[in-house]
């Protein structure tokens, strides 16, 4: 089963999403449900560089694919402006999210978290 965790400020902002597990729906390399929550889950952190302009450096990320890892958490320290671009990305990536745990709720969790 993937399990998806988005943590939030006290402000309902995005601050870090982590995505954990495989989801076990088909075979490697043909799961379906895997492959959308890895390409949101990518998307978003690629995105995040090369859309929002925050640095590689600034942003934590942790990644290890056999264990099927992606931990992603914005920087402490960000303007403004950025931070509303990034929220603007990562609650799609939520929307997105949100939609596969609806048909696939067997094999996809998602739980918050406020930091």
């Amino acid at each position: 089963m993937t399990k998806v965790e988005i943590y939030k400020d006290n402000k309902g902002n995005i601050i870090r999403y982590k995505i954990s597990g495989h989801a076990g729906f088909a075979e490697k390399g043909e799961d379906v449900v895997c492959a959308a929550v890895s390409a949101l889950s990518q998307t978003a952190l690629v995105s995040l560089v090369e859309v929002i302009g925050i640095s590689e450096k600034e942003l934590e990320f942790y990644i290890d694919e056999k264990k099927g890892i992606l931990d992603v958490q914005l920087p402490k320290l960000i303007g403004e402006i950025t931070n509303k671009e990034a929220q603007i990305l990562l609650k799609t990536f939520e929307i997105g999210i949100k939609k596969i745990v609806e048909s696939y709720s067997e094999y996809v969790t998602l739980k918050y978290r406020e930091v």
